[in-house]
């Protein structure tokens, strides 16, 4: 394969020459993916627009998007494999994807299962659904009433230790947003762009995301936790870096529809070259 770089090689350019971290990074994965020519990236398949099945049933949307040039960058096929948030870091862990880009919030509790690599991509808040009719202004109205979640959120555990909701945990927002029509919760919790996301989609004119988002939460991608700081985690730091100081993260936050966030332009302007005009 002509177009993608052999482990070796960037090692030798990325990595420190001491032997002891040289022995540290097998770059098993980095290699696979060589070998074989393609990458196998998890990411969601029910989380609109990030990633959402199409109408002849692909999965699409913005991190979608980033695992395509991400192969395109390596010179290698794209093959997508749909994750959920209760098993996404299995699926890395036990090597039935190569990479996850999958909207997962980047907490030290992960960081000791996966591989995260910085800088993170993305942001986001926890906030709620409501319906405009039950006239909730603040957290502390979900006290004792039944509140939609999804499986593996973080979300859930802290809006029932600090508001004493009743959190039902669905296994997909599919799921949970049926539910939240069906009248068997007063409110969906999860992040505040997929939210935002959800009420711009013209499918849900009589609610609305009326609370202040809290615990706002960079996102990470994540590759095999051994390759973390070896030549696979290097190369995804690096595809990070260029998205952010390019602007490429903005321009797929405006393909897909979603608000534009202040977390990506101070990443923008963070990694700006100060040499551009």
């Amino acid at each position: 394969m002509n177009k993608f770089i052999t482990g070796a090689t960037v090692a030798a350019m990325l990595m420190s020459t001491t032997a002891a971290f040289a022995e540290q990074c097998s770059n098993t994965t980095w290699d696979k993916i060589a070998e074989r020519e393609k990458i196998v990236v998890g990411v969601k398949a029910d989380t609109r627009p990030w990633g959402f099945r199409g109408q002849n049933g692909d999965i699409i949307g913005m991190e979608a998007d980033m695992a395509q040039q991400v192969a395109d960058t390596l010179g290698v096929e794209l093959e997508l494999v749909a994750v959920e948030s209760s098993n996404r870091m299995q699926f890395l862990e036990g090597g039935r994807i190569d990479l996850m880009i999958a909207t997962m919030s980047d907490r030290p509790d992960r960081r000791e299962i996966v591989g995260v690599v910085g800088p993170n991509y993305y942001s986001a808040g926890t906030n709620a659904m409501t319906p405009k009719a039950l006239k909730v202004t603040k957290w502390a109205d979900l006290k004792d009433r039944p509140v939609c979640g999804k499986q593996g959120s973080f979300y859930n555990k802290s809006v029932e230790e600090r508001y004493g909701a009743e959190v039902i945990a669905f296994v997909s927002n599919a799921e949970a947003l049926q539910a939240l029509r069906d009248k068997k919760c007063v409110a969906w919790v999860y992040d505040d762009s997929s939210i935002a996301a959800e009420l711009a989609s013209g499918q849900y004119d009589d609610f609305e995301m009326p609370l202040t988002s809290e615990d706002p939460n960079p996102w990470g991608i994540a590759v095999p936790i051994a390759e973390r700081d070896c030549t696979f985690g290097r190369f995804m730091s690096g595809m990070q870096y260029n998205w952010h100081q390019s602007g490429e993260l903005i321009r797929l936050e405006e393909k897909w529809g979603i608000q534009a966030t202040e977390y990506l332009a101070m990443q923008n302007k963070r990694f700006a070259d100060w040499l551009a005009e």
